[in-house]
């Protein structure tokens, strides 16, 4: 720039020497306009320097902020892997648990079923409901009419029944004792201290004879309110005249894990 203004300088000497007044005064016009725009040029170039060192700058900040976003990106991946991983884990042993309990309870029903073979459909029943085996006695198997004293066939199938028990652990024994509708005449109120004297006698029956844990077993009247067939006939009635004995598994573990 310097050597660009002492040439500008030279040449106005010359023209000095060499040209008229008025034209002089034009020419040093015309070089004072070329200073001006050089001047303005060089500034320009100033601003556009700064812009351009603002601009890396922005780029570099712009790139550490990806490398840091990216970084908290891939940790947090990997805990949401880490907790993915930990709820796969926690589902298999679940499923685990449960298909334990259902091989058990297909067992039991098995074995149960074998044991009381001798005994008609019309006597007892066998069945799964809700992972729970219900083995239902119908009245007849078990009591006269308005009766909770136990008939000595009915006592034979509670010894079978309490055979099983006895070699299966972690089972739970509902007693619960049914009724049909007719109110009750005679010995007992009504239908609520017919249905709970029966459930209780086969409690008695069970571990007292025949040495079922006591701990495990429960006995429960439900009168004439959990009927499974219509009470207008008697058909009807001598089907909800029943005892079930309800055997459920241990959940332990499996409500641990639940509420875990």
């Amino acid at each position: 720039m310097k050597k660009h203004i002492i040439l500008v300088s030279g040449i106005i000497l010359l023209l000095a020497a060499c040209v008229p007044k008025r034209e002089l005064i034009s020419e040093q016009k015309r070089v004072k306009g070329l200073q001006k725009d050089s001047s303005g040029t060089h500034s320009l170039l100033n601003d556009c320097n700064s812009q351009v060192a603002l601009l890396e700058k922005d780029k570099m900040d712009l790139k550490n902020s990806m490398n840091n976003l990216s970084a908290n990106d891939q940790s947090a991946m990997a805990n949401s892997n880490m907790t993915i991983a930990d709820q796969a884990k926690r589902l298999s042993v679940l499923e685990g648990l449960i298909q334990a309990q259902k091989d058990v309870m297909n067992k039991l029903k098995k074995t149960v079923a074998d044991a009381l073979i001798n005994f008609k459909p019309d006597q007892l029943s066998v069945t799964l409901k809700d992972g729970k085996l219900y083995v239902s006695l119908q009245e007849k198997l078990l009591f006269a009419s308005g009766s909770a004293e136990i008939d000595p066939i009915g006592k034979e199938a509670l010894k079978n029944l309490a055979d099983v028990l006895n070699t299966t652990s972690g089972i739970t024994v509902d007693v619960e004792g049914h009724t049909d509708t007719i109110p009750m005449k005679g010995k007992y109120e009504d239908n609520w201290a017919l249905s709970t004297a029966r459930a209780t006698s086969i409690v008695r029956i069970l571990t007292t004879d025949y040495n079922v844990n006591p701990h495990t077993i429960i006995a429960s009247g439900r009168s004439k309110y959990y009927p499974i067939a219509d009470n207008t006939t008697s058909e009807g009635r001598a089907k909800n005249r029943r005892t079930e004995i309800i055997l459920s598994p241990d959940l332990t573990e499996l409500f641990k894990l639940l509420n875990q």
